[in-house]
């Protein structure tokens, strides 16, 4: 039964990534493609080593990866402080109302994508709507700068990655016993010890499913950055799609997207380390 899904795994992924392991162990063609020689210094412009007399380390790299990784954690941020109020709200509602907010929740999905970074785009620009109302209002006299900077590609991930975050932690919200809240403040527990030793350790799961489920696929965006970013804001999706497409170097930016990856996969070990220390002590 499950031979349909092992050859789809197979063919769709894990052979696509063994050749991206390949690649990054080869030396870069002249003229692009790959050379059938054993490279392994492609990591070492990013990380420094290994080098040999033609490569140099570039900090740059390294700059753009870290700062791919406080944009992929200030957008975590920022969904779970719009999300974790929101789920409470909603797991309140009864009936028709709940379902037409679990409906606009995942409504954008049915939305292309680059029809939502446009949007943020029209918003954002000097003339775009903020500033228009800031200026209306006498709070600003010069249009504000937020577009291609930083603040605009966090509001454009948090916008996008907002589901993601919202199902996890509504899941677990909705599962809550109200009746565990009402005995801590029985027993004396104020509202913050109530929601710092109840509330937050029964909701925990939901918030770190949904932190991993962003993080993820905001470490490795390129698309957001390139239309709300511009040439102001690299991060490292940016940088695999020039190596690939542009400068036709196609080992360093399997290099990079390795990096990534193994990035991924250290946060996906974490995350499923504590579930099983968890489970343990719940077993003990």
């Amino acid at each position: 039964l499950l031979a349909p899904f092992t050859l789809l795994v197979g063919v769709f992924f894990m052979i696509p990534l063994a050749i991206m392991v390949v690649y990054s162990f080869l030396e870069p063609g002249l003229y692009g493609g790959v050379e059938w020689n054993w490279y392994p210094y492609n990591y070492g412009r990013i990380l420094g080593w290994p080098l040999n007399d033609y490569e140099e380390f570039e900090p740059i790299y390294l700059m753009i990866f870290l700062n791919s990784v406080q944009i992929a954690v200030m957008t975590v941020i920022g969904t779970f402080l719009l999300c974790y109020p929101a789920a409470f709200w909603v797991s309140r509602m009864k009936g028709a109302r709940k379902n037409l907010a679990l409906f606009m929740i995942t409504l954008p999905f049915f939305a292309n994508m680059l029809v939502r970074i446009y949007a943020w785009l029209l918003l954002l620009r000097p003339t775009g709507f903020f500033n228009t109302i800031l200026q209306s209002t006498g709070l600003i006299v010069e249009p504000l700068d937020l577009l291609f900077s930083n603040f605009s590609v966090i509001i454009g991930m948090v916008y996008i990655l907002t589901p993601f975050m919202f199902l996890p932690i509504y899941a677990n919200v909705e599962k809550l016993d109200y009746s565990l809240l009402r005995a801590s403040q029985d027993l004396g527990a104020n509202p913050l010890q109530t929601f710092g030793r109840v509330v937050l350790p029964l909701t925990a799961p939901g918030i770190i499913g949904g932190s991993v489920i962003v993080f993820i696929p905001a470490l490795g965006n390129f698309i957001v950055p390139s239309f709300l970013g511009g040439s102001k804001v690299q991060m490292t999706g940016n940088l695999i799609e020039r190596s690939f497409l542009q400068s036709r170097d196609w080992p360093f930016g399997a290099a990079l997207a390795l990096l990534i990856m193994a990035t991924v996969v250290l946060v996906v070990m974490f995350q499923i380390s504590r579930q099983n220390r968890a489970e343990a002590r719940g077993v003990a």
